[in-house]
């Protein structure tokens, strides 16, 4: 699979998918996370993030229904697509009732911010 970039992410059979979650999110609120997005993609279950901030999964790539690879490359072009739109990144804490949530098996520091990165629609002038 050819590495995304600036130049070809639009191309990416993927992308379709990620606007049209990106869309249906923003209809209801003013910020779009990679949680709401692989829900509307119907990669991952509300139930299942309910138990993994209840702490009953350890991390939240275990239950997400898709290889690594196609998660992190619905993440960059999840950033690339609100990028465009003009979105205000922001890192979000998600705190279980013991402990901070751990998205992946690793706990890479990374691509921990990558999934707890929401996007924010910025103020029009």
């Amino acid at each position: 699979m050819v590495k995304l970039s600036v130049n070809n992410y639009r191309k990416d059979k993927y992308y379709p998918k990620v606007v049209d979650a990106v869309e249906k999110g923003l209809k209801k609120k003013i910020y779009i996370s990679p949680i709401d997005v692989f829900i509307s993609m119907g990669l991952l279950d509300k139930s299942e993030v309910e138990k993994w901030k209840n702490g009953s999964i350890p991390f939240l790539e275990k239950v997400i229904k898709c290889n690594l690879s196609k998660a992190s490359r619905i993440l960059r072009l999840i950033g690339f697509h609100c990028h465009d739109l003009n979105m205000k990144p922001s890192n979000t804490v998600y705190k279980g009732k013991r402990d901070f949530l751990r998205f992946t098996k690793t706990g890479e520091k990374k691509l921990e911010e990558v999934y707890s990165r929401s996007f924010v629609v910025t103020q029009k002038e």
